[in-house]
């Protein structure tokens, strides 16, 4: 039986006033992909962001593979094994791709060129255009890039914080089968997603988030069935 890799306990994430995140606590199961939706403002980046230590919660307490990381910094996160791809992607735009792709590895002192030529085979599109700079790729190549450079930390965790914003349907299509392929090369996904269609169809666990509270839980083929989150989240996608 699978084991939790991440543990989160009444988490409460404050912004000055404002109580974005009230106390949830969910598990992630190791090599599952998990997802978490919700509308704008749920609390679902704040999660991902208090994780990925980028903010420091108000409360409660996070876990990662039997070790408490709450309020580590970013640096301390990824020696851990937690990697995020923000929304937005935020690739170094005048760097090459070969030179992204090592930033992400800028916590390692051993041989990483078995990892760059793993995210080629996982991307062709960017090993085609690996001297060309980051910021004159297509926005899915940008959002592969963004993958594949968080990738090259070599996570046990991955968090991907709205992955197939801004971008065709096509595109959508493929990043979600490299998402599904990471997954089944042993890479846990920790996924928050507007388009819940797709997310849940790839998930195994899933929760919705409504204004810093889960309010629902189940598996993903279980979410996508049930008629309340039909209303309100599969309208679209």
């Amino acid at each position: 039986m699978s084991e939790t890799i991440l543990s989160i306990k009444d988490l409460k994430v404050n912004y000055g006033g404002i109580e974005a995140v009230k106390g949830i606590s969910f598990d992630v199961t190791e090599g599952n992909i998990v997802t978490l939706i919700g509308a704008n403002g749920a609390g679902k980046s704040s999660t991902l962001r208090t994780i990925a230590g980028l903010v420091k919660p108000a409360a409660g307490t996070l876990t990662f593979r039997g070790d408490n990381i709450t309020g580590l910094d970013p640096t301390g996160i990824v020696k851990k094994g937690i990697t995020l791809v923000p929304e937005g992607r935020r690739i170094f735009p005048d760097l090459t791709v070969l030179e992204n792709l090592k930033m992400g590895a800028y916590l390692r002192n051993d041989d990483i060129s078995e990892d760059i030529n793993w995210v080629y085979d996982l991307f062709p599109r960017l090993k085609e255009r690996s001297w060309q700079a980051g910021g004159t790729l297509s926005g899915g190549e940008q959002q592969m890039l963004a993958v594949g450079r968080a990738l090259m930390s070599k996570p046990k965790m991955i968090m991907m914080d709205e992955p197939s914003l801004g971008l065709a349907p096509l595109v959508v299509k493929g990043i979600f089968d490299i998402i599904k392929e990471i997954n089944k090369q042993g890479v846990t996904v920790l996924l928050i997603e507007q388009n819940a269609n797709m997310a849940l169809k790839i998930a195994h666990d899933a929760y919705v988030l409504e204004t810093g509270r889960i309010t629902m839980t189940g598996t993903g083929a279980e979410l996508l069935a049930n008629d309340d989150v039909k209303k309100a989240y599969l309208g679209k996608g």
